[in-house]
């Protein structure tokens, strides 16, 4: 039975290449980072390697980069630690964040209620793109922090973080974005340029798993998320994980030389999928705008049919999908963000998430079309 994987957006298959980047810190140069000896010293030289050329290619400084062992350890460290450190310097309590935000963020918004934050949760349009107006009218003098993210990851919309970080700073707030979904198919640097914090995660962009990093500008208001030693500038305890950093940096570099070629190809093979979609099949409805999004999501929604279903036959079939964000899979809720969308219950629940990557071809696209031609039919007893 062939086997396709289209939930690229929950993670992404090592490159080979970056394998090779990691293995000398797998190794021959174990050491720990934080030793003063011999060892200790070439690792730490591995670390401060990667974390140059990460930097480098995010457009911030080595010491605005802290390395984390997700995005969602580094959503959870900018929502607490900033909005924390603000209240701290100027009795600010109130956060603003999108309601289609990743559930580390959202988790941590909501951890801070209970410490006396008041939280304002901004909806999309029925687009999936947020509107700046909207989001502009929750900002105000007690505003600590703004959080929106660069790309949603159940349904691929670019924000526009430029606008809303400078909504955010007009009213002395700070602005954070989660781009760990954004990474491998826009250059960070136009988003770190505008945002005072940035996430990342490497396996999203061909990295290894259990490696994230998180950007915060010079000057902004921070504290340590992890007690315990001196790692990273004494900001997170922990020890260091040379061989992960040097995966992120590896597959960020390659993500960047080859972004407008994979992006390319990505976009024609999504394309041809929906292409043959809408033609070969009624009752499909694409989830978020078409134009503003990233060229590997396509999260469409069937009608006259659950979702679960679908991605069980799908999955009986050898086609791996999603109905959403992986963190969240052994939900019964609906989507957060269709929902928050204001899309109707049927169309939420009728949803399912395909996700393509570099290693994605236009035989598989197909394959999957016809393959969901068959089940759609079926569970709608046409069949």
């Amino acid at each position: 039975m062939m086997k396709i994987y289209l939930d690229y957006a929950a993670t992404t298959p090592l490159d080979k290449r970056v394998l090779k980047a990691m293995a000398p810190c797998l190794t021959t140069v174990f050491g720990n980072p934080s030793s003063a000896h011999f060892f200790g010293r070439e690792a730490l030289k591995e670390l401060d390697t990667a974390r140059d050329k990460a930097a480098e290619l995010m457009g911030v400084r080595p010491a605005e980069l802290y390395f984390t062992s997700s995005g969602s350890e580094a959503d959870n460290w900018a929502v607490k630690s900033a909005a924390r450190a603000v209240r701290e310097r100027t009795d600010r309590t109130g956060v603003v964040l999108s309601a289609i935000e990743h559930h580390a963020a959202l988790g941590s918004a909501k951890s801070l209620e209970k410490e006396g934050f008041s939280v304002q949760f901004v909806a999309p349009g029925a687009d999936g793109i947020m509107d700046v107006p909207a989001v502009a009218a929750q900002i105000n003098e007690n505003t600590a922090l703004v959080c929106v993210m660069a790309v949603n990851n159940e349904v691929g919309t670019v924000q526009p973080v430029e606008e809303l970080a400078a909504a955010a700073h007009a009213a002395g707030a700070l602005f954070f974005t989660d781009a760990v979904q954004a990474a491998g198919y826009m250059d960070l640097r136009k988003i770190t340029s505008n945002a005072d914090m940035v996430s990342i995660s490497a396996h999203k962009f061909y990295g290894p798993k259990g490696v994230g990093a998180l950007y915060v500008r010079r000057g902004t208001p921070f504290g340590p998320l992890i007690h315990g030693g001196e790692q990273e500038r004494g900001l997170r305890g922990g020890t260091s994980d040379p061989a992960g950093a040097a995966g992120l940096a590896a597959a960020l570099s390659l993500s960047a030389e080859e972004r407008e070629e994979n992006n390319a190809r990505i976009r024609d093979v999504r394309d041809r999928f929906l292409d043959m979609l809408f033609n070969g099949l009624d009752g499909v409805s694409l989830n978020g705008d078409m134009r503003r999004r990233i060229p590997s999501n396509a999260n469409v929604s069937f009608a006259g049919v659950d979702g679960s279903a679908l991605l069980h036959r799908l999955d009986m079939a050898g086609i791996a999908a999603s109905a959403g964000s992986a963190c969240a899979s052994g939900a019964l809720e609906p989507s957060h963000v269709l929902t928050a969308m204001g899309l109707p219950a049927a169309r939420t629940k009728s949803a399912v998430r395909f996700t393509f990557g570099k290693f994605s071809t236009r035989e598989e696209a197909e394959y999957v079309v016809r393959t969901l031609q068959q089940l759609v039919g079926e569970l709608r007893g046409e069949l």
